[in-house]
């Protein structure tokens, strides 16, 4: 159990570098996307999904190399990194996170194109927020492009804008092996177990970094929002997101990466950011959240500021985020065999994206796929995607756009296989905001 733990985090990025070589090459893999394509992010030209945009199945991206082995979707736009170790890119490009000129024209964003500038490095995997994109080189180094006002770029005070791709000099010699991208706040672990933190400060979302912790508008509007009839509408609630977002601007910032204060001395294995909140699994088993607990998101019944425990009975092997909710991949105890595995879940519960009935604040199991050993999970805006053991992909949650690529656009209250996908081996299954991402070989 100690050992999963403490290698789960610290060689991710590399297993997916190596899972797909045999025979000394790589088997040829493909990329496919679903849900919404108003930005771009499904990479699929007009002839293949015609003029509505959406994929309401998973549907194969032309243009990619054959050798895809890992997989990224931030909020509007979407990354590949090959077995060479290049950067693809493709969807929204309005703050150059394609690391391509926001002037080139929009109707090309959808086309899948290499990111120059990473020449120097030989990257091994690729992370992605709203408005910047992230590369982490085979030596451990990490380069970001795009453009933040909240420091999510790390770049140093004031710097907002990365036009290539450039080095993160604060963390040089760190060896990074994960990043995390929220809306304006960036969590990277480093091969040793270091965490480090930078970007928009408010809540804590990054904890505790040299100066005293402040409540941010969103999290002041928490009682307006829980008043919005529990999210009766998910569009009102959004609005109010959107109305403390602005408020935000002032806001305290971190422009470099930071060591974080509640977490000296301890040995991180894994980290997610949501869109206001930070999930942290250190080696040894106990679960830390901080930010924004609005929707719950934390798993925690306090507010306190910072990074604290969150109330969890399972034992976590990786965490993950969406917008408002929160999952751990968890040992099940009570199932046989002993290393079983289950979905927890907690937080923003609007369209189901949870899985499951009951509170929304405690951290309780996703019954729907006890018996399936996940092994990964992802979260979207509202929607939500389980890895298994199988290779076998299954969602729930916000079916709008086609997001759950199961052919319809209806919401799903609990995990449902995708039947689309059968016959082919799924080696990773990522959620943007509203659309997704899977890599297959066949």
């Amino acid at each position: 159990m100690m050992l999963r733990l403490l290698n789960h985090g610290r060689i991710q990025s590399s297993r997916l570098s190596r899972r797909w070589m045999s025979s000394g090459g790589y088997s040829k893999t493909t990329v496919m996307s679903f849900g919404d394509g108003s930005h771009g992010a499904l990479g699929l030209p007009a002839s293949i999904i015609g003029m509505g945009l959406d994929a309401y199945e998973p549907t194969t991206i032309p243009g990619l190399p054959p050798d895809v082995v890992t997989i990224a979707a931030g909020h509007f736009h979407s990354l590949a990194v090959t077995s060479e170790g290049h950067v693809w890119a493709w969807g929204r490009n309005n703050e150059g996170q394609l690391g391509r000129d926001p002037l080139s024209p929009r109707e090309t964003w959808n086309e899948p194109k290499r990111v120059e500038g990473l020449n120097k490095v030989r990257v091994q995997a690729a992370f992605a927020s709203g408005v910047i994109s992230a590369a982490i080189g085979d030596d451990g180094s990490l380069w970001v492009w795009g453009s933040s006002k909240r420091g999510q770029l790390g770049l140093g005070k004031g710097i907002t804008k990365a036009a290539i791709p450039s080095m993160v000099e604060t963390l040089s010699g760190e060896e990074i092996v994960k990043v995390s991208l929220g809306w304006g706040h960036a969590l990277a672990l480093a091969k040793n177990g270091n965490m480090f933190g930078w970007g928009y400060y408010a809540d804590g979302r990054i904890g505790k970094i040299g100066r005293e912790l402040e409540i941010s508008p969103l999290e002041s509007n928490s009682t307006k929002l829980r008043s919005t009839e529990e999210f009766s509408a998910i569009e009102a609630a959004e609005k109010l997101v959107m109305e403390a977002i602005e408020k935000e601007k002032d806001m305290p910032i971190i422009w470099e990466p930071s060591s974080i204060e509640e977490l000296h001395e301890l040995k991180v294995a894994d980290v997610a950011c949501g869109h206001d909140h930070s999930l942290v699994l250190c080696c040894d088993g106990t679960l830390f959240s901080g930010g924004s607990n609005v929707y719950g998101q934390l798993g925690r019944t306090e507010n306190d500021l910072g990074m604290q425990p969150v109330n969890i009975h399972f034992h976590p092997l990786s965490v993950a985020s969406g917008l408002g909710h929160s999952f751990a991949v968890c040992n099940d105890p009570s199932s046989e065999p002993t290393d079983a595995t289950s979905v927890v879940s907690w937080g923003w519960n609007q369209s189901s994206q949870l899985g499951r009935d009951g509170p929304n604040n405690i951290p309780q199991v996703v019954e729907g796929l006890v018996g399936e050993s996940p092994v990964s999970v992802s979260g979207g805006r509202a929607h939500s995607l389980a890895l298994t053991a199988k290779k076998e992909l299954w969602a729930w949650g916000c079916g709008r756009n086609g997001r759950l690529g199961l052919g319809s656009s209806a919401d799903e209250a609990e995990p449902i296989f995708v039947e689309y996908l059968e016959g082919s081996e799924v080696i990773q299954a990522v959620a943007g905001l509203d659309h997704s991402l899977v890599l297959v070989t066949e």
